[in-house]
């Protein structure tokens, strides 16, 4: 891209003569972000426009990765570095006197995810225009996002996301391109003209899908893709009649229905009335995008749809827009007369369906109740689609009624949305081998047996630019120096940084390197929670989403172990150490929200004991995010990657922590396995039973955590402490998490996460840490030989994976 200085200040003091009406000298940091951001979406605009038509021009597949989630975090240094003008950028503003650092710091991060599924998704999109292959995005442009978090006196506190509380300088509106999303009514039965059956709904609630699209920059190439994100408003929201009437609250509840859908990201949904907006969410943005690519398809090809199928390919991100696979069939049928088989075909040759989970709760399925009324048509789809794969069942099983029962995708008053997905698509996928084997073999293993040919495994990937480039360029400049440039587009040549594990500069750099980063954070923390934290001392890190499966409660419990034995014996030398957490419990999982007040609880009290002060701290980072995340994983020692063998389908954290040099304590599961197969289990820290053994305690029903206790008597005083008033003067505060680890709640077994099983082999594991933390070079040596070998872990590679196997989309290169 040809950059222009005088040029571009020209547009940025035209922008804030247009927008603001003010010159440089009167402008606010937020003008300013705002007026670069606008003068480089200026010089990107062309690329994005050439794109489209160079996409235009000849017929061409596309892929189109529908998700409710895509966490894109901040734009402007992600795109400027993308667009090859960042320190173009940085240089003019620097003669003009204006901080860059200080204007990104106020873009707020875009709140359109929470986890690492929707990092994933932005990963991908990233992977995608990088490589100059066709493919775009379509989600939700959520107004608030999840939420704010704030943690007030040790609880999750949660505040509206409010990012959009200033235009974001990076979308354009695309009010010409809105269509329109129909609730409830009821199925009425009519004839086309020319005499054909046809359904269509009456009286029904209509929404309006208004467009917001993103550019997706690649990286040293012209090809600008797009993210498309749905915004939900209503045609006719405001009655002047019930106004001027003087019934205020009465005039907009329909503008209200409408924007609530897409208000927030993953709305609380333990009753009925929020199962209900999820799953309108969910028809809301698979239906617009499907209204939109059809219209696309319509446009130049008319209703003659055989080329569909051959022209799209519908990557569905988990179950949330398995409700596509229906709507499809709707449109085709009722909107274009298309018959079912000749409908069903296109379906089942478009979809393609990304399994997340081994979790059964997150497998989701739908009341009928709901869905029937909320989505009368659909429903009427989903029974036929069911109906005709029962009489499939009946074929291939002629006596197995269990399998019919528990295999069709009605039954037991829910809809399975998991079991229609592997049922219609034409491929589904696993997201690292341990995790795709497990689905075959065990949680998915009946429908393995009926489409063996759909499953495949295509372990995640994170971006190189904003995970390393961006995140830290410190450490990407120490690659540079090495091995030169190549690696942010083919990150197997880290491959080539081995040849200086025992080179004492190089060692001495990485070490350098990461005390810089480490004094980064801990600056900043400093500023933002008034935390102190000692560079010198392990950053030990666990940050990801509040679950009991991830087990941020073994890491505290052994926190709490690792207080009571430097209080108990003065003796005891143990390297200063700093646990840093970060997460987001949903706001209605009332046991992730107790482990968070637990942290906030242990922390104060470690944090105000002089008896071991630098030795511990422990530090809850508020509001976890990625622009916070890009400061964590450069700064991090240990990776905190601890959940119960099995239960991970991958993590992409594990890989962001490795790609900035920080060890893996973790568990064989998910992508751990892979990554300690590539830097060597010497290399990082393995704990905790297997896959196989816990499998086997399940199957003989022989796990007993009063067993754990009976032999570990300092265990046994970390689960009492829970309640005894050493941390809690009501003994309340923590009890269902004591008598989940105890006596099991709700139901469940004790300890369903096996946290008394593995906390001994955690513990081993932390005094290994100590231990390897003592020899600087080389713990140096074995953060080099992480770095070298986080080749695999590029989204880059992913997206090459679903290319060949699974979409078969060709590069199209914008000239």
């Amino acid at each position: 891209m040809v950059f222009n200085k005088n040029e571009f200040k020209a547009n940025l003091s035209a922008r804030l003569r247009r927008q603001y009406g003010k010159d440089i000298s009167q402008a606010n940091k937020h003008d300013l972000f705002d007026a670069v951001s606008a003068s480089a979406f200026e010089l990107i605009m062309p690329n994005w426009m050439a794109t489209r038509a160079e996409y235009e021009k000849k017929p061409t597949k596309k892929l189109y990765y529908l998700s409710a989630e895509f966490l894109m975090g901040r734009a402007l240094s992600n795109n400027l570095i993308n667009a090859g003008i960042k320190e173009s950028v940085k240089e003019v503003l620097k003669e003009m006197n204006i901080d860059f650092d200080m204007i990104e710091d106020e873009e707020p991060d875009a709140a359109l995810g929470n986890g690492g599924l929707g990092r994933l998704a932005a990963c991908f999109l990233d992977s995608l225009a990088t490589l100059d292959y066709p493919g775009h995005g379509y989600g939700i442009r959520y107004e608030y996002g999840m939420f704010e978090q704030r943690i007030e006196d040790g609880y999750q506190v949660e505040y509206p996301d409010n990012w959009l509380i200033h235009r974001d300088p990076w979308e354009v509106k695309r009010s010409d391109l809105s269509v329109t999303v129909k609730f409830g009514g009821n199925i009425a039965y009519g004839k086309t003209p020319d005499g054909q059956p046809r359904f269509y709904i009456e009286n029904a609630e209509e929404v309006t899908a208004t467009p917001f699209d993103m550019p997706i920059i690649g990286y040293d190439t012209k090809t600008v893709n797009t993210l498309r994100l749905w915004s939900a408003s209503s045609p006719n929201g405001f009655d002047l009649q019930l106004f001027n009437n003087m019934e205020y609250n009465r005039a907009v509840e329909r503008q209200n229905s409408a924007e609530n859908i897409s208000r927030v990201l993953y709305p609380n949904d333990s009753g009925p009335s929020g199962k209900e907006l999820r799953l309108k969410q969910q028809y809301f943005f698979s239906s617009a995008s499907l209204q939109d690519l059809v219209r696309h398809y319509v446009a130049d090809h008319g209703t003659d749809f055989n080329r569909f199928a051959s022209l799209h390919a519908i990557q569905l991100n988990d179950t949330h827009p398995v409700v596509a696979i229906p709507e499809l069939m709707r449109i085709l049928i009722d909107d274009y007369n298309v018959g079912w088989d000749d409908a069903w075909d296109v379906v089942t040759h478009t979809f393609a369906y990304t399994n997340h989970t081994i979790l059964a709760e997150a497998l989701e399925k739908w009341p009928i109740e709901i869905f029937q009324r909320l989505l009368p048509r659909i429903y009427q789809i989903v029974e036929e689609i069911n109906r005709r794969f029962v009489i499939e069942l009946r074929q291939k099983f002629p006596n197995d009624y269990d399998k019919h029962e528990h295999m069709a995708i009605i039954h037991n008053n829910m809809v399975y949305m998991a079991w229609l997905a592997i049922h219609a698509c034409f491929s589904v996928n696993g997201v690292a081998e341990l995790h795709t084997e497990l689905l075959k073999t065990s949680e998915l293993k009946d429908w393995y047996l009926i489409y063996p040919e759909k499953f495949n495994n295509k372990t995640n990937g994170i971006t190189q630019r904003r995970w390393l480039l961006n995140a830290n360029p410190e450490l990407a400049k120490f690659i540079t120096d090495r091995i030169g440039h190549g690696w942010e587009k083919d990150l197997t040549k880290l491959k080539g940084l081995e040849k200086y594990l025992d080179d004492e500069e190089s060692l001495n750099e990485i070490i350098r390197i990461k005390m810089e980063n480490k004094q980064a954070l801990a600056e900043y923390l400093k500023h933002s929670q008034n935390e102190f934290l000692d560079p010198e001392s392990i950053f030990d890190v666990q940050v990801k989403r509040l679950h009991e499966y991830k087990r941020q409660l073994l890491n505290i419990m052994h926190i709490m172990y690792l207080y009571n034995r430097i209080v108990e014996d003065p003796t005891f030398d143990t390297p200063s150490r700093t646990f840093i957490f970060g997460a987001k419990a949903a706001s209605g999982y009332r046991r992730a929200k107790s482990i968070i007040k637990l942290i906030n609880t242990v922390a104060e009290r470690i944090n105000g004991d002089r008896r071991v002060r630098g030795k511990i701290r422990v530090v809850f980072v508020e509001n976890y995010r990625v622009s916070v995340a890009e400061k964590i994983f450069p700064a991090a020692d240990v990776s905190e990657q601890i959940s119960t063998a099995g239960l991970e389908a991958s993590g992409t954290s594990n890989m962001k922590f490795m790609l900035n040099g920080a060890l893996t304590l973790g568990t064989m599961d998910g992508a751990n396995i892979e990554i300690f197969e590539e830097a060597g289990k010497e290399n990082g820290f393995v704990f905790g039973m297997h896959t196989d053994e816990i499998k086997k305690i399940e199957a003989e029903h022989s796990y007993n955590p009063q067993t754990f206790l009976d032999c570990n008597p300092a265990l046994a005083k970390v689960v009492e402490q829970l309640v005894d008033g050493t941390y809690d003067p009501t003994h309340q505060l923590f009890k269902e998490l004591h008598d989940s680890l105890i006596y099991g709640v709700e139901g469940q077994r004790p300890d369903v996460y096996y946290i008394l099983g593995d906390f001994d082999s955690y513990c081993k594991a932390q005094e290994s840490i100590a231990k390897a933390y003592s020899d600087k070079k080389g713990w140096a040596r074995k953060t080099l030989k992480n770095i070298a070998n986080a080749g695999k872990f590029s989204s880059d590679r992913t997206i090459e994976d679903y290319v060949r196997d699974i979409w078969h989309i060709e590069k199209v290169i914008t000239k």
